[in-house]
C-alpha cells in the first residue's frame, strides 16, 4: 500500500515541475512602438497635411484651384500681383501636375501650393501666416552613359531603333551644322557618343543633359567633337565643340538654312528646263525643300536689309553678313525679320511657303561673295577661330582620355 501511496504522489509532483518549469521558459513577447514613416518632399514634412495632387486641365486657373480650396481672395490676389516675377499665375500649363498640401483640420483650407514647371524645376506658394513664392530644383543626379549607332534610313529613325532620345538628334545636328549635311547622310554613315543624363532622386529619368564628346563619320570620314571650356576663365572662353587639333567645329556659316531638309535644287549655271525649251536658264541657288511652315534659319549673324514680297521671289530676306558676304531667302510663307534688325546664326527668320515662282514647298538660299552669287558649298568658308594655344594643355590631356573612350564604344 505504501508504494501504490508514494507513486501517485511522485507523478504528481513530476508532472507539477514540467508545468513550473514551463511557465517560467514561456516568453511574453512585448510589442514595439513603431515610429511612422517620416513622408518629405519639396522641402514639407507630408504627414503633416493632407495632400492632394492633380495636373492643370483645361479651363483651370490659379485662382479657381485656391478658391476652390478655401484660400481667400485676398491672398489670391497678392500672389498674383506682388508675387508675379516670382510665379506668373496666368502661365500656367495644361498637363503639368500641381501639389496641394492642405490643413489636416475640418475646413482642410491648402496652406502651400506646389507647381511643377518642369521634371525638375518647381514652384512653391507658401499661403500660411505671410505668403512666400519661390522657385525650387529637385534634386538631380546625372550619370554618364554611351551610345553608338548605324544610319540604316535617317538619324531620328537609327536614334528611335538604339532607344535614345529625340533630342540627341537635334543635339548631333546642332554639333555639325557646319560640316555635316543631316539632310544628306548616307547608309552606313555611323556614330558613337558619349553623354550624360539627369536623374531625379535617382531613379526618375529627367532628360538628356550634356553631350561631352562625340564621333560622327559621314561618307567615310570621320568627324570627332569634344565638349571642352576651361576651369578658369569662363568669361572669355565659354563651352565649345572643337576637334582632335582643338579647331572649332563652328563655321561662320551654317550648311543649310533648315533642319532636317533635303536639296531638291542645286546651284547650276547651265540648267535647262523642258517647260522653257530646254534653253539654259541658270539656277543661282540652292533649294532645301521642307514642310510648309518649316522654321527658316540665318546662316550666320548679320543685318537685315531686305525683308519684302516682289515678283518671282515672293516673300524674301536679305542679310548682309560683313563686306564680303550675304544671303538671301526666297519663297517664304511668311517673314519675320524686318529690315534693320540684328539676327544671329540659327535664329528664325521666317517659314517655308510658296510664294512666287515656285512648284513646291521649299526655300531657295542665295549666297553673295563680293557681289556676286556663288555655291556655298564650293566655298572654302572662313571658321571660327580656334581654341587658345593657352588652354591646349588642358585640353588635349581630357580630349585624349575622351577620344580613346570613343574609339572603344561597340556598335
Amino acid at each position: 500500500m505504501k508504494q501504490l501511496l508514494i507513486i501517485p504522489i511522485l507523478v504528481f509532483f513530476f508532472v507539477a515541475c514540467e508545468d513550473t518549469k514551463d511557465d517560467l521558459d514561456t516568453i511574453v513577447p512585448v510589442e514595439e512602438e513603431v515610429a511612422p514613416i517620416v513622408l518629405e518632399e519639396y522641402g514639407y514634412v507630408l504627414n503633416d497635411y493632407n495632400v492632394v495632387r492633380d495636373t492643370i486641365r483645361n479651363g483651370d486657373t490659379f485662382g479657381a484651384i485656391l478658391d476652390a480650396n478655401g484660400v481667400s481672395q485676398n491672398k489670391i490676389f497678392e500672389v498674383a500681383t506682388v508675387f508675379k516675377d516670382s510665379f506668373d499665375v496666368r502661365k500656367l500649363v495644361v498637363g503639368r501636375p500641381y501639389v496641394l498640401l492642405n490643413s489636416k483640420d475640418s475646413l482642410q483650407n491648402t496652406q502651400v501650393f506646389i507647381y511643377e514647371k518642369n521634371r525638375v524645376d518647381y514652384a512653391v506658394i507658401d499661403l500660411r501666416d505671410s505668403i512666400a513664392v519661390f522657385n525650387e530644383k529637385k534634386p538631380v543626379n546625372f550619370v554618364e552613359k554611351e551610345a553608338s549607332g548605324i544610319i540604316t534610313s535617317s538619324l531620328s529613325q537609327t536614334m528611335s531603333d538604339n532607344n535614345l532620345s529625340p533630342y540627341m538628334t537635334e543635339r548631333l545636328a546642332n554639333i555639325y551644322a557646319w560640316t555635316i549635311n543631316f539632310f544628306a547622310l548616307q547608309t552606313g554613315d555611323n556614330f558613337r557618343v558619349i553623354y550624360t543624363e539627369k536623374y531625379i532622386n535617382d531613379t526618375i529619368p529627367a532628360g538628356l543633359d550634356e553631350i561631352k564628346a562625340v564621333y560622327f563619320e559621314h561618307r567615310g570620314k570621320p568627324l570627332y567633337a569634344f565638349n571642352y571650356a576651361p576651369e578658369v576663365d569662363t568669361t572669355n572662353v565659354v563651352a565649345d565643340f572643337y576637334d582632335e587639333e582643338a579647331n572649332n567645329l563652328r563655321r561662320a556659316f551654317l550648311k543649310a538654312p533648315v533642319k532636317f531638309s533635303r536639296i531638291s535644287s542645286r546651284y547650276n549655271l547651265k540648267r535647262r528646263i523642258a517647260y522653257y525649251g530646254y534653253k539654259v536658264r541658270p539656277h543661282k541657288g540652292t533649294d532645301f525643300a521642307a514642310p510648309i511652315g518649316t522654321e527658316i534659319l540665318a546662316t550666320a549673324d548679320g543685318v537685315v536689309t531686305k525683308s519684302e514680297r516682289r515678283g518671282g521671289n515672293g516673300n524674301y530676306v536679305k542679310i548682309k553678313h560683313n563686306s564680303t558676304y550675304e544671303t538671301q531667302y526666297l519663297h517664304m510663307k511668311a517673314r519675320k525679320a524686318k529690315v534693320g534688325d540684328f539676327v544671329r546664326q540659327g535664329e528664325v527668320i521666317g517659314w517655308i511657303g510658296m510664294t512666287g515662282n515656285t512648284g513646291g514647298p521649299h526655300v531657295c538660299y542665295r549666297f553673295w561673295k563680293n557681289g556676286k552669287q556663288v555655291d556655298p558649298f564650293r566655298e572654302d568658308l572662313p571658321a571660327s577661330k580656334p581654341l587658345d594655344a593657352l588652354y591646349h594643355e588642358d585640353y588635349f590631356a581630357k580630349m585624349s582620355a575622351l577620344k580613346e573612350q570613343l574609339d572603344c564604344i561597340p556598335y
